[in-house]
């Protein structure tokens, strides 16, 4: 079983807030004319509720650790890892399947290596950046480099540095894990939301590009290598097994594929963020009440469950709380973490995909183009925000 990482622990705090109580309880000391015992006394209840608030996600920790330690390797990494290995055995028959002259077949094979493909890409490559698939070290690494660069065609570096230490250490910070990074303000709504994301299988290998600026030549060979291998495997074995018989239908069939669920994968990424609760880097709140105002989790959804895993649908509160924990290890915590939210009167934010969608389509130059406006805590020993412009 993993240990929680120091640094998701609320009795460290590295930006300084945990202080926050602290300095607010010496400002109201300061202002007491009523003598030091009425001052100590105020400290002592003050510092003793700010204890109790800050021991909450320690408390959430260690319900969410029993249920980890009590469950199978079957539930902690089995499931997900059969659902990877279920994609990978659907290539063989997808690559025949696509050398048929038969139209139903051949769409059968495109719809077939689509699936595939958006498994292995969004759900492999987003367990492999969190050292979801493995508890050693080791085969993390491995997994990390096989995922992201072979099957995703970015790197790896790259992405668990945006990823893990930018948008799930500083989830919702304005200027550090605020999603602005899926922004394109110049595009019209319809464009962006409907049009643009069928260009992602192309963008991504160009933007790994880009992200190998200042790295060692080592890295930079073995990314473009990497990279390369991916995108060359399937263009070779649609070639040479599926039998196209020129390049530019291979590669339209690769587009095609490789685009068939970018679409719902942009949705996703900017639905669960952007529009909720944003934090500037001086004045965030706790981890837990970041998570639980800055984090949404949509329905479940029998395609996008199986395809981009649970973490990233329905159950996204429970996996920026514990980003450690599988897909279906979110599934089995998600009723010990809503129920514990819902005890304490914090909010479990849940939406439906097509509420979202209205919303970001009427909205658009508010959520995706204007500057968003920036919460506070209203009163630091409450759960209670505010939003400032």
């Amino acid at each position: 079983m993993q240990n929680v990482p120091e640094e998701w622990r609320e009795g460290r705090d590295e930006r300084g807030e945990g202080r926050m109580g602290e300095t607010l309880v010496r400002r109201k000391g300061d202002s007491e004319p009523s003598g030091e015992r009425k001052e100590g006394e105020e400290w002592k209840k003050i510092g003793s509720e700010e204890v109790e608030k800050e021991s909450m996600m320690m408390e959430l920790t260690r319900l969410v650790q029993k249920v980890v330690k009590e469950s199978s390797w079957w539930e902690r990494r089995g499931i997900d890892c059969s659902i990877l290995a279920a994609a990978f055995l659907c290539l063989p028959p997808a690559f025949l399947l696509l050398g048929s002259s038969q139209v139903l077949w051949f769409s059968a094979g495109v719809l077939l290596m689509g699936l595939a493909h958006a498994v292995i890409t969004i759900k492999g490559t987003h367990l492999a950046s969190h050292g979801a698939l493995s508890e050693s070290p080791a085969w993390a690494k491995f997994w990390a480099v096989f995922f992201i660069e072979i099957c995703g065609s970015f790197s790896a570096r790259a992405g668990i540095q945006g990823h893990i230490k930018m948008h799930h250490a500083h989830t919702n910070v304005i200027g550090l894990g605020d999603s602005s990074v899926w922004k394109v303000p110049f595009l019209p709504r319809t464009v962006y939301l409907f049009i643009a994301p069928l260009a992602v299988p192309i963008i991504t290998p160009l933007v790994a590009l880009a992200h190998l600026k200042g790295h060692s030549l080592a890295h930079i060979v073995r990314t473009i290598l990497m990279v390369t291998l991916g995108l060359y495997s399937q263009y070779w074995l649609l070639i040479h097994v599926s039998g196209f018989l020129s390049p530019l239908s291979a590669l339209l069939c690769m587009l095609v594929c490789r685009a068939m669920f970018s679409v719902p994968y942009i949705h996703v990424n900017i639905f669960q963020h952007i529009g909720l609760h944003m934090f500037s880097q001086t004045r965030r709140p706790k981890r837990i009440y970041q998570m639980t105002h800055g984090v949404l989790n949509l329905p479940r959804n029998f395609l996008l469950d199986w395809m981009f895993g649970h973490s990233l649908i329905n159950c996204h509160v429970e996996h920026h709380l514990f980003p450690f924990l599988s897909d279906n290890m979110c599934l089995k915590v998600k009723p010990v973490v809503s129920k514990y939210l819902t005890e304490k009167q914090l909010p479990y934010q849940q939406d439906s995909y097509l509420s979202r969608l209205r919303l970001f389509f009427h909205k658009y130059q508010e959520l995706m183009v204007f500057a968003p406006p920036i919460t506070e805590l209203a009163d630091p020993g409450t759960n209670r925000l505010t939003k400032s412009g």
